[in-house]
C-alpha cells in the first residue's frame, strides 16, 4: 500500500494560494477587520442567551440535572464575556443593553 503525502492546511489566506485582492476590496476588508470581534461578541451573546432561556424554564421546575446546571453556568459565562466585549467598545446597544 502507497502511503499519500499530506499537505498541510494553510494558515492564513496569503498563504492558501488564493488571488490578490483589488486594493478597493483590500480599503473595504480593512475598514470591516476591526468590526468582527463585535460581531463574534453579539453572535455569542445571542446564542448564549437563547441557550439560557431554554434552560431557565428547566431550572425553575426543579428538574435540572447537573450537566444542565453546569451548561447554564456556562452560558451565563458566554454572555458576562461578550457583554464586557461589547461594554468595552461602547456598544451594548448591540444586544439591546444602554
Amino acid at each position: 500500500m502507497a502511503t499519500k503525502k499530506l499537505i498541510p492546511a494553510p494558515t492564513c489566506a496569503v498563504t492558501a494560494g488564493t488571488a490578490p485582492l483589488s486594493s478597493k476590496a483590500a480599503a473595504a476588508l480593512a475598514r470591516t477587520l476591526p468590526h468582527f470581534p463585535l460581531v463574534q461578541a453579539v453572535a455569542e451573546y445571542e446564542t448564549a442567551a437563547v441557550h439560557a432561556a431554554q434552560l431557565a424554564g428547566l431550572a425553575e421546575s426543579g428538574r435540572m440535572s447537573d450537566l444542565e446546571a453546569r451548561s447554564l453556568a456556562d452560558a451565563e459565562d458566554v454572555m458576562a464575556a461578550a457583554r464586557s466585549v461589547l461594554d468595552k467598545a461602547g456598544r451594548l446597544d448591540l444586544i439591546g443593553g444602554a
